[in-house]
């Protein structure tokens, strides 16, 4: 791997919540399906009707690799998180990226790996940054985004699964867009933001340090905004992180748990903007979902796929580099089931 030396960059503090966003494409169906009693049925037509479908969404099954016996009643889930107005806005202005193309007609530029081990006993989410420079199948050393380029979601499940050594048993999509009407449908998400920004557009929304109550269209601005910072995504990956914990700490409320109305409306604004693999129905949800009837907050890992910060490639592109000596150590946990003595032993702060 050519790259220059990684930019110097300011450490940050650690944390086990909230890396990145999109926990909530499998939570939200999750929880809906745990507490609404009798509307499950009514809450899984919801679903299955209003989501989309990722077609072919696998590679080759001569591509894939095998499963191992001590991991194949684990799983492993790839939430893909997709922007349809920031996409608007960057062709306005006369920019583009390289991503590929999803149902929902954005382009992708995050991605985590959902792990849930054979015990149900805990979830570990992994946040991959879009910069991250790796080997791509058939394309060659390039930016994780480039496989969505080249060759669509069953690029990057193939990517991942070559780097894991894994099977993807899942794929699910969620445009930001949906973030407005979630938000207005929990009444409201409040944060504590460390560090006041305005958007960087005409007229553009401030956000105050402290504490505030986003409704629909602020909370879609704060989790979009990344040209406004010194770090870029860096910053927009804290900020996404910020928003997610306080809108899972909403739907996980009282008020919204014992208000059935509430949870429907939740499915109802939210699964428009979803778009899943053909395995991945209601059906399917709700029995990952018994499955895991008691894992609650505390018991979810979430941590950014080890890397050295920025640099350059060999041709100047700015990059996020792997460490990959940490990386195989993921891969062989995630192969034989042992992510929770992985995340224990390694030092995954960002």
């Amino acid at each position: 791997m050519s790259v220059e030396e990684p930019v110097t960059r300011p450490r940050t503090k650690k944390k086990r919540t909230g890396r990145i966003v999109l926990l909530s494409v499998l939570s939200l169906v999750v929880i809906a399906a745990l507490v609404a009693g009798g509307y499950v049925w009514n809450l899984g037509r919801t679903f299955n009707d209003n989501s989309q479908k990722l077609e072919n969404a696998f590679p080759a099954e001569e591509s894939r690799p095998e499963v191992k016996k001590e991991s194949e009643d684990a799983l492993n889930i790839l939430l893909l998180g997709s922007d349809t107005r920031a996409e608007r806005d960057e062709e306005l202005d006369g920019g583009s990226e390289e991503f590929g193309t999803l149902p929902n007609g954005g382009r992708s530029d995050t991605m985590m790996l959902v792990h849930i081990p054979t015990d149900r006993s805990a979830v570990y989410v992994t946040s991959i940054m879009r910069d991250t420079w790796l080997d791509l199948p058939g394309i060659g050393e390039a930016k994780i985004n480039r496989a969505f380029a080249n060759g669509g979601v069953p690029k990057a499940v193939e990517t991942l699964e070559g780097l894991f050594r894994v099977r993807i048993d899942h794929v699910a999509s969620v445009d930001f867009e949906g973030f407005k009407g979630l938000t207005d449908a929990v009444g409201g998400v409040t944060i504590n933001n460390p560090r006041a920004f305005r958007q960087s557009i005409v007229n553009g929304m401030y956000f105050p340090e402290g504490r505030q109550t986003l409704d629909g269209e602020q909370a879609l601005a704060f989790v979009r905004e990344r040209k406004s910072f010194p770090g870029s995504d860096y910053q927009r990956v804290k900020n996404q992180q910020l928003y997610v914990k306080a809108l899972l700490g909403q739907i996980l409320s009282k008020d919204t748990l014992t208000n059935p109305l509430k949870v429907q409306n939740i499915v109802s604004e939210f699964s428009p903007f979803i778009a899943v693999d053909e395995t991945l129905d209601a059906a399917k949800v709700v029995d990952i979902a018994s499955s895991m009837r008691n894992i609650g907050t505390s018991d979810m890992e979430f941590f950014t796929l080890p890397n050295k910060g920025p640099g350059r490639s060999a041709d100047g592109q700015s990059i996020v580099i792997p460490d990959m000596d940490t990386i195989n150590k993921f891969g062989e946990a995630l192969q034989n089931d042992t992510v929770d003595e992985f995340v224990a032993s390694t030092d995954l702060s960002q």
